[in-house]
């Protein structure tokens, strides 16, 4: 399996990244990583043909899976590291800063410059986000969303693609008077985002002019959820809600029932997540309704136009080294080596015979691809190509929008003490966004929403946030 390539790749180099020497005795590192467990045979055959990949180049390193239920995970592992218990390579999605605060985390940087393929691997907010907070390492493309429709429906709606706020409206309004699904009942809802607006602003925000989490109101920094544009955003969503185009029941539902909506006929256009969500998206459409296929839908035109700023204080999830560590050598080899073109193959391609076929150098991929998920990184397409299209075109494009329209926000990490006013406002924000769009409250109550929003935290985070940006 493999071995054409195996035989290409391993002649490129004796030993990888940091590897000065190669490692003379095996040498073990301890991993920790949400959904990689001893139990999944996948996991076990990925990781040990790593590690014969490795030794082929002069590295002798066993991986040793640390076992942690993906339920609760981020609690699990705060537990078990603050008992004592830390493996060398880390993978946190959350709860990261209270470790890194007891500086038990290494800063990476120091050690990607000696690496051979790492550095490359980054993509261009994954280094913004490393000058911010060099603890997290995460190389994947950013975790854009995009809209998505089912091709056939935007056709039978006769509006083609909308580009402006109204084009959008007029879409929405199509599909939620329409009966494409054929069940002789208009119950369809044009859009729908689960459990709040987070995914409505990633399309909508640039269209009002909210174009980062901090924007100048009247020449002065002011937290976006009390701006003008926002505003603007919320009275445009209630419109939403009122006509019936947003499903009403999107505060209660999470993100299973919005795919099982959209897959059955409920809903008319969903997010997902740029890439490879986007691709199961159409994979399991095509379950329900063989030969259908997805748009993406690009964001519109208003005020400005764009996905939302993408946050580069610190990566929310992403691998850490344990500072503790005796084998961080070996770690930065393992993860040099998953950057370099074995690496990625491996993490990108599955198993020969089952996620792809090999005939002669001619790569093709199978249906069984779309369960095979990259365990570690997806590198920078400047660092890797693959030999074939790993996703449909749609996945592709939306990866593609997530570049084009990829702006940078001004966000930053508060300091320990104001986390509890952090934590305040956004749940003050969260509960009164509903009760704007739902119309529970009027907007004519706009100022005194900004008053108690301010009092729930925001006045102390908008002081900092002014000493900070310039």
């Amino acid at each position: 399996m493999l071995d054409t390539l195996l035989k290409t790749t391993t002649a490129l180099a004796l030993c990888v990244g940091m590897a000065g020497a190669a490692f003379a005795e095996p040498v073990t590192i301890r991993v920790v990583l949400k959904d990689l467990v001893t139990t999944n045979p996948d996991d076990v055959a990925h990781l040990a043909r790593i590690e014969a990949a490795m030794a082929a180049q002069g590295n002798e390193i066993r991986i040793e899976i640390v076992d942690l239920p993906a339920s609760g995970y981020a609690d699990k592992l705060n537990l078990m590291l603050l008992s004592g218990d830390i493996p060398d390579l880390i993978y946190f999605q959350g709860g990261d800063e209270q470790i890194a605060n007891q500086d038990l985390l290494e800063d990476w940087r120091p050690w990607l410059e000696g690496t051979e393929n790492l550095k490359d691997a980054l993509w261009p907010h994954n280094i913004a986000r490393m000058d911010n907070y060099p603890y997290l390492l995460y190389p994947f493309a950013a975790r854009t969303k995009a809209a998505v429709i089912r091709t056939d429906w935007l056709e039978q709606t006769g509006l083609g693609a909308p580009t402006t706020l109204d084009e959008w409206a007029g879409l929405l309004r199509a599909l939620s008077d329409s009966d494409f699904d054929g069940d002789g009942v208009k119950n369809t809802f044009g859009i729908m985002a689960p459990g709040n607006t987070k995914e409505l602003d990633a399309i909508f925000n640039q269209a009002f002019g909210v174009t980062g989490t901090w924007i100048q109101n009247d020449g002065a920094w002011v937290d976006a959820r009390v701006s003008n544009e926002e505003r603007a955003k919320l009275e445009y969503y209630h419109m939403l809600y009122a006509d019936g185009l947003l499903d009403p029941e999107y505060i209660t539902k999470n993100w299973e029932t919005k795919e099982d909506d959209f897959y059955a006929g409920r809903v008319g256009v969903v997010m997902g997540t740029a890439g490879p969500v986007v691709g199961i998206y159409r994979a399991k459409m095509r379950q329900v309704h063989p030969d259908t296929e997805l748009t993406l839908l690009q964001p519109p035109a208003g005020v400005g136009q764009g996905l939302q700023a993408t946050s580069v204080s610190k990566e929310t999830r992403g691998f850490a080294m344990s500072v503790l560590s005796e084998n961080k050598d070996a770690v930065v080899a393992f993860m040099d080596f998953l950057a370099g073109p074995e690496g990625q193959f491996m993490e990108r391609m599955g198993f020969e015979g089952r996620h792809h076929t090999n005939s002669g150098g001619n790569f093709a991929i199978t249906e069984d691809l779309g369960s095979w998920w990259p365990r570690f990184m997806v590198s920078n397409p400047n660092a890797w190509q693959p030999p074939v299209d790993l996703l449909a075109p749609v996945a592709q494009a939306s990866l593609d929008q997530g570049v084009t329209f990829f702006s940078a926000d001004n966000s930053f990490v508060f300091p320990a003490d104001l986390a509890v006013d952090v934590d305040s406002a956004e749940s003050f924000y969260r509960t009164s966004v509903f009760r704007f769009i739902s119309g529970e409250t009027s907007f004519d109550d706009w100022d005194g929403y900004v008053a108690d929003f301010n009092a729930a935290g925001g006045a102390k985070l908008t002081a900092y946030a002014r000493t900070v940006l310039k």
